[in-house]
């Protein structure tokens, strides 16, 4: 199978958590037999810089061209990033807005799920927080109250707001058929919330939702008041199936969940429209402090595709494959304790994950080596990050791991070339070497524009 992708790299540390999850989607296709045909282009800062604008016509026509669109993130530095001095339609958020109102996207998809990974840092009480949770909240992205007409006027000397909720039942409808939908592929339980013991709105949503419920009767429905709601997902998440709730509900609700997981930097996102295109993106922002050091955590992304193959594609059982993910999740975990210099929360992690001697040998040298070294490479220690590198070099070859090797080979080349030592030409040509005769070239492109700047020394600009 095809899977036409437009990605969108964007500002911060998007494009190094686009390029790594491109990374897991490729294993996706190799596995599966797919192809994956991307397509960049350039949306908020990084468009700004080019043509000025924070999207064009020719990138919305790309996105609508694609079976789905991938993007890392959007924005920098509001305070110091020049992009911020022009006018809010010009901003790089401008951009995001224009692309989902051209994709006419009115379904946004919120998972919060309780990783193990992530159970100590749940604010829940471990009583609450043991049984684990997986819900997703499906939110109505284009009515509503932030859409209705508003104004601000004055009555007998008296300021007075004014704000208008509006929902008919065809934006009710149609984003109810969703929830179903993607109820069916979970745990076949939608909770819809509301209102309806006050607003009009709320009790026709109500009435809307139970007749669209009657076309699914192998799915659950329940409604619950949003205010009860707000409880239940402090008190009980892990009755939570689908929340299915309308704009302004599902804002507030979505971020509430985000936070009972430990890290909405860990979180996905999708938005979608009445067919199966959709946009899927990571929930947190651009963090353009980190921003080109390659210790941004991707998972977010990662599991935002991992949605994508599943929503836009139907393809579940790619979508499952969580092996081809938790060794991302796994590294950045590690690179985590070796930046916070935490050898021994390292060391216990590594034993519970790998409680067999010989594979805690291979789990600790692959993935602290490998981190370390790129931490050092980050700090210019090029000494201490050759060490580990050698070191590395003589593991990976002694088990026969080509990927990782060629990988080191590429490290390697990236030091010598740094230091100005001729040798590096000989470490990149060997490891284009192997990479053409097992068919892993794309590993040189996992460095970035390191490796890049090698390329273009050796071989020109094309």
């Amino acid at each position: 199978m095809e899977l036409h992708i437009t990605c969108i790299p964007g500002d911060g540390i998007g494009p190094e958590i686009v390029r790594e999850t491109k990374k897991v989607l490729d294993k996706v296709a190799h596995k599966y037999g797919h192809k994956m045909i991307y397509k960049d282009i350039l949306m908020g800062g990084a468009s700004i810089d080019v043509h000025g604008v924070p999207l064009t016509e020719e990138a919305i026509a790309d996105a609508k061209a694609a079976d789905a669109v991938l993007m890392g993130s959007i924005g920098g530095n509001t305070t110091t990033s020049p992009w911020y001095k022009l006018p809010p339609e010009k901003r790089p958020e401008a951009g995001l807005l224009a692309l989902r109102k051209a994709l006419n996207l009115f379904a946004n998809l919120r998972p919060a799920v309780l990783y193990d990974e992530l159970a100590a840092a749940c604010p829940l009480k471990e009583e609450i927080s043991k049984a684990g949770f997986d819900m997703l909240i499906m939110r109505e992205l284009t009515g509503g109250l932030y859409f209705g007409e508003r104004k601000t006027i004055e009555e007998n000397g008296v300021r007075k707001a004014i704000d208008t909720l509006t929902y008919d039942e065809n934006e009710i409808r149609r984003i109810a058929i969703k929830g179903f939908d993607i109820a069916r592929k979970r745990k076949k339980k939608v909770t819809s919330v509301d209102k309806a013991n006050v607003l009009d709105s709320s009790r026709l949503w109500r009435r809307v939702v139970e007749e669209v419920a009657k076309g699914y009767p192998d799915v659950t429905l329940e409604h619950m008041l949003v205010d009860n709601c707000a409880m239940q997902l402090v008190k009980d998440p892990a009755q939570f199936d689908v929340i299915l709730t309308e704009n302004m509900f599902g804002d507030i609700l979505s971020d509430e969940a985000s936070m009972v997981t430990g890290s909405i930097g860990m979180l996905a996102s999708a938005s979608l429209n009445d067919t199966k295109f959709g946009l899927y993106e990571p929930s947190h922002g651009s963090a353009p402090d980190i921003a080109g050091k390659d210790i941004a955590n991707p998972i977010a992304t990662v599991l935002s595709a991992a949605m994508m193959l599943r929503y836009s594609f139907d393809l579940d059982e790619e979508a499952d494959a969580r092996e081809l993910w938790t060794d991302i999740m796994r590294a950045h975990k590690v690179q985590f304790y070796l930046l916070k210099n935490d050898e021994a929360r390292l060391n216990n992690w590594l034993t519970k994950e790998a409680p067999n001697e010989k594979e805690r040998f291979c789990t600790h040298r692959y993935y602290q080596y490998l981190m370390k070294a790129k931490v050092y490479i980050w700090q210019e220690q090029y000494v201490q990050a050759g060490m580990h590198l050698r070191s590395l070099l003589d593991f990976a070859d002694q088990y026969g791991m080509i990927y990782l090797g060629i990988q080191i080979r590429a490290l390697e080349a990236i030091i010598h070339f740094r230091c100005g030592n001729p040798a590096w030409i000989e470490k990149l040509e060997q490891a284009i070497l192997i990479a053409k005769e097992y068919g892993f070239i794309r590993v040189l492109a996992d460095e970035g524009e390191a490796i890049y700047e090698l390329l273009a020394d050796q071989y020109g600009k094309q």
